[in-house]
């Protein structure tokens, strides 16, 4: 059976994307970079929602990405990737499936599959989605140590209560702390 992860960086205060979706806050450097092309070795799925793809999209298949970090870019471009989408009509970047209907279905289904796990990167609404019907596996959230006025917060719009048990944590030099959590 496979498993559904999530990622998504967050500020102390909860936001996962400050206003005008800024996340120029998210602090990266080497040890993050390597702990990246570690989790990407693994060859899980990546799951995105059109905007979280658009993004990513459009970095990481141009050179300045594979220049900057090279072992990242690659296994960016190289894994296989689903955007749920009801409006993104071509997707341009290598391995891209789109689903525009009946996500919670597709997943379900997908999970009772054999093959690789699957991660979902940033997508706060599909997130909040997916966390309403239990489908998340693993919780991974990387605590940046920044606090903003404003923002989307993790999780907005959850409408039942999501108890969740810490399973591990990493702390980071830059003083970025990943949460691992399970249902």
């Amino acid at each position: 059976m496979r498993k559904i992860l999530s990622y998504t960086f967050a500020t102390l205060n909860g936001f996962y994307k400050g206003p005008n979706e800024d996340i120029s806050w998210n602090i990266h450097n080497t040890e993050e970079n390597e702990f990246a092309e570690d989790s990407l070795q693994y060859g899980a799925t990546l799951l995105f929602c059109r905007v979280t793809y658009e993004m990513m999209a459009g970095f990481w298949p141009t050179p300045a990405a594979r220049s900057a970090m090279p072992a990242v870019a690659e296994g960016m471009n190289r894994a296989d990737k689903i955007v749920f989408s009801r409006t993104l009509r071509a997707a341009n970047w290598e391995n891209t499936q789109i689903i525009g209907d009946n996500m919670l279905d597709t997943l379900k289904a997908m999970k009772q599959q054999p093959g690789q796990d699957m991660t979902l990167l940033g997508s706060g609404s599909i997130l909040t989605q997916l966390a309403e019907h239990g489908l998340i596996n693993e919780y991974q959230i990387m605590l940046n140590p920044v606090a903003l006025g404003a923002g989307t917060p993790l999780f907005q719009g959850l409408q039942r209560r999501l108890d969740l048990r810490l399973s591990r944590t990493r702390t980071f030099k830059n003083g970025n702390i990943l949460l691992c959590y399970q249902p």
